[in-house]
């Protein structure tokens, strides 16, 4: 019943009540991120969202586009804004994705949606992250986030799918709180961004 029901009108609910509490921050970040990114301070991006259908996923935008004289983009470490890097630090970079939350695309809680590059590389257990709504935060978020291996991933993805439930939920969201305040697990080591996931690691 709450994996079919309750979990999507406590998404509406949350995600609603979440955008109003948070707006003065949200006009506060997009002002800044706006000067920042020349205009831009927002992300837009496909990703696949439950049984791999496409959406466009909506984040701030902490990297400018700059590129290096032969037009290609410079790398992640040296298009990373300050005010960019203080914005991924407190994670603030996830809160428009509460409209994705709002539209019925994303869930809260949930596997973190992934490129849709990478759906074709998945192997039938790896899939079955997609069997439930992408979210905000999630298991994996909640035991190491960006600093654990690509299997992990999969494994904590998958065990969410088949032990999902109201109080499940409810821990992973209060250590998302805690995590988010110790600001751990952002990246891995030596990198702005996650590691590109490859494909045939089960």
């Amino acid at each position: 019943m709450y994996r079919n029901a309750f979990k999507r009108i406590l998404d509406f609910i949350a995600s609603f009540i979440g955008l109003l509490v948070l707006s003065p921050l949200f006009v506060i970040v997009t002002v800044g991120l706006f000067f920042a990114n020349q205009g831009k301070p927002f992300f837009f991006q496909k990703r696949p969202g439950k049984n791999g259908k496409i959406f466009k996923i909506i984040k701030f935008k902490t990297m400018n586009d700059k590129r290096d004289p032969s037009g290609k983009l410079l790398s992640d470490e040296l298009r990373l804004t300050k005010i960019g890097a203080f914005v991924r630090k407190t994670s603030l970079d996830e809160i428009p994705q509460l409209i994705n939350v709002l539209k019925g695309e994303m869930s809260l809680i949930g596997p973190r949606p992934l490129l849709p590059e990478y759906l074709n590389l998945y192997n039938d257990f790896q899939r079955r992250r997609n069997d439930v709504k992408p979210g905000i935060t999630g298991w994996a978020q909640v035991n190491g986030r960006n600093t654990i291996s690509w299997e992990q991933k999969f494994e904590y993805d998958v065990w969410y799918v088949d032990h999902l439930n109201f109080l499940l939920d409810i821990k992973i969201l209060l250590l998302t709180v805690k995590k988010v305040f110790l600001s751990e697990g952002i990246t891995q080591d030596g990198h702005v961004s996650s590691e590109e996931f490859k494909g045939n690691i089960l």
